[in-house]
């Protein structure tokens, strides 16, 4: 993990790009995956996790681990629902509801897309797809209710620990 604090931006929401790139950088899970976002709307993400032999859940096939995908559909869902935010705030995953479709394919980079359809006061409901070469040709899809506010009036980010000395 980074010793670097998080960028004011992740506290503050003054650039939501700029929030959606620190969520994933400060997001221990996410830097080990490799995880990047690729492309940002208001209340939509996508991202990927390029392809690594470290990743493949079974190695006889060379699938990547259905876990990665798991977490790359948790992440982009949480950056979409913090995305569609005008005063962004901690969110935290209430329900993750995966369905696999298909193995992927073997040596490829995973994609996904997400997109926050309905923001209330304090859930966020979100739907994303996973997939290794068209959103139509799917790995998995998602479905996504997310606690908003999670935070119990602390700042974002004041649950990262402090560097050793």
């Amino acid at each position: 993990m980074s010793d670097e604090k998080p960028p004011q931006e992740y506290q503050s929401g003054e650039s939501a790009l700029e929030r959606v790139q620190a969520m994933t950088r400060f997001t221990p899970l996410a830097q080990a995956l490799g995880i990047e976002i690729t492309r940002f709307e208001r209340g939509r993400v996508w991202g990927k996790v390029p392809h690594r032999e470290e990743l493949v859940g079974d190695p006889e096939t060379g699938v990547i681990a259905g876990g990665v995908i798991t977490t790359l559909l948790d992440h982009l869902c949480g950056t979409a629902a913090v995305s569609g935010m005008k005063i962004p705030v901690p969110v935290a995953t209430i329900d993750l509801r995966i369905d696999y479709m298909r193995p992927a394919t073997p040596g490829q980079d995973i994609h996904a897309e997400a997109h926050c359809y309905k923001l209330g006061k304090s859930v966020a409901f979100v739907r994303a797809v996973a997939y290794d070469d068209t959103p139509d040709n799917p790995v998995a899809h998602a479905v996504a209710a997310f606690m908003v506010n999670s935070n119990n009036g602390r700042k974002m980010g004041a649950n990262l620990r402090k560097p050793k000395s």
